[in-house]
């Protein structure tokens, strides 16, 4: 008897129905701390291959026995031999397909709801680093959204609806991961958009995002508009899209709200966020529901698997929307931020199209979680 192969999808639909699984990761501490296979119900136990080289007799009576093990590791391989290992002591075990590497990679899309005149709203989940991306869909048209660099998947998903890509769009020059955004519009002859604000710097050609900006899709009359939202970084853009759906980028997330300091320029872009959260989202419909480009752990998740939240709700219950005391709120985003996503600084300038990297190099550059927002 051998273990089995897990599929990531079915490691991500154990997450999306909220199942229990029981994880034996044997990365390092390290990189288990920061970083792991997140659900709802899920229990853990870490302990390195390289404690297990001489077999998992001392650690069976550690593991549960009505329940099968997923044993993870960074590639694949070495999960292989320990759930082998397992097997051979009588327990069921198997293992992640293509380990955390593939995990960081994978995307779910899921449907958000209905649009005016039958389109229809996507959201695309990478549980493996907390990206949110979207598709907006309007007859045999697609606004693509924050896309992640696994162009792919957009691409299939569309074919499969007799969809053509018309639009792409980046709510903000990203920093903790790298945007598929300009790839996604050359592959399809889309038109990519990009805030003006956030693009001084950028070596291509673009469509500037601004404030009020509308993309019409569709034959139904479905519209996208820009609502400028300065303050995660100074180009953010915020899009409404069907008068009931708020698209907030990195600016405001289900637990939290985004940090302003990814440039260098804390204070300054601090009183940006302020205004936005404060009086220019104040100024919109509470009805709206937001859709954040990351979410922050799996609490933020809804019994559908999706990360929706409306506008009034996160204005009763998101920490960071009701601070009154200016110097109290600059405190909590100046104070408390996470460490700086990894290798973020070239990642900027991957996005900016001053960095060229192979695709291993991208991989390793947006391994570990992200880290966008403020410390709830």
């Amino acid at each position: 008897m051998t273990p089995r192969a897990m599929e990531l999808q079915e490691a991500a639909q154990r997450i999306m129905e909220q199942k229990p699984l029981f994880i034996l990761d044997v990365r390092n501490p390290s990189d288990f701390k920061e970083w792991k296979l997140e659900g709802k119900g899920f229990t853990y136990l870490n302990i390195p291959y390289f404690e297990l080289l001489d077999g998992v007799e001392d650690i069976v009576d550690r593991l549960p026995a009505d329940q099968e093990v997923l044993v993870v590791c960074a590639k694949e391989g070495s999960s292989v031999m320990v759930a082998d290992m397992l097997v051979e002591q009588g327990r069921k075990a198997a293992y992640l397909k293509g380990g955390m590497k593939a995990w960081s990679e994978h995307l779910v899309p899921v449907k958000i709801g209905d649009l005016k005149g039958g389109g229809e709203l996507y959201q695309f989940l990478r549980y493996g680093k907390g990206c949110l991306s979207y598709m907006v869909i309007s007859g045999n048209e697609g606004i693509v959204v924050d896309a992640s660099r696994m162009t792919s998947l957009y691409i299939d998903f569309a074919a499969e609806r007799g969809i053509q890509i018309t639009h792409v769009i980046d709510t903000h020059l990203h920093a903790d991961h790298i945007s598929g955004g300009r790839r996604l519009a050359q592959e399809t002859g889309a038109s990519y958009w990009l805030p003006e604000e956030d693009a001084q710097e950028v070596t291509f050609a673009y469509h500037a995002l601004t404030d009020g900006t509308v993309l019409p899709l569709g034959m139904q009359g479905t519209q996208v508009e820009a609502v400028y939202s300065p303050g995660h970084t100074i180009g953010s853009t915020s899009l409404i899209v069907d008068e009931r759906y708020l698209l907030t980028g990195d600016i405001l997330f289900i637990d939290s709200i985004g940090r302003p300091d990814l440039a260098g320029q804390a204070r300054e872009w601090a009183q940006h966020l302020r205004s936005t959260l404060y009086e220019r989202y104040q100024e919109l419909a509470e009805a709206l529901i937001v859709l954040p480009a990351h979410y922050m752990n799996v609490d933020e998740l809804n019994e559908d698997g999706t990360v929706a939240r409306s506008l009034g709700q996160l204005y009763r219950e998101n920490h960071g929307l009701n601070l009154k005391d200016s110097d109290e709120f600059m405190s909590l985003v100046s104070q408390n931020l996470p460490a700086q996503p990894n290798s973020y600084e070239e990642i900027r300038q991957r996005n900016m199209g001053r960095l060229d990297a192979a695709p291993d190099r991208e991989r390793e550059m947006e391994i570990g979680p992200n880290r966008c927002a403020v410390r709830s």
